[in-house]
């Protein structure tokens, strides 16, 4: 039942969340880009871990500064939309699974590129060495 409930809140802050970064911040730190991956919740629900993907990646390390000091007020924003009894600490972290997806995407496109430039090496060779009739 508690990994359920911790679900559910986790599902509800994410929205709110959401929410409340369409709005935007007056912070000039937080640019860029982002997006709400995931959130997951302690047993306890006293703590929401937010996983956060900001695009462009050169922003990333203002954007989690800016965001982490508005920690507070953006907690207080998501507890006047929401109906719980204590709303839990956020802890906003960046993303690495998309970090090595990218990673293992662009190694994928150069092995690609690889492959086909050995066969188009393969196939010129094949074509010079045909006897000229």
């Amino acid at each position: 039942m508690a990994k359920r409930r911790a679900l559910q809140v986790g599902s509800t802050i994410k929205r709110e969340l959401q929410n409340r970064l369409a709005r935007g911040f007056a912070d000039p730190r937080i640019k860029g880009m982002i997006t709400i991956t995931r959130v997951e919740m302690t047993e306890d629900l006293s703590i929401a871990k937010v996983f956060v993907s900001i695009m462009p990646e050169d922003q990333e390390n203002i954007t989690m500064h800016g965001l982490k000091a508005a920690g507070k007020k953006i907690r207080h924003d998501v507890a006047s939309r929401i109906r719980i009894k204590e709303m839990p600490k956020l802890v906003f972290t960046v993303d690495q699974g998309l970090h090595e997806q990218k990673k293992i995407m662009n190694l994928l496109n150069k092995d690609r590129l690889d492959r086909e430039a050995r066969q188009a090496a393969n196939e010129s060779r094949d074509i010079a060495e045909e006897p000229q009739a």
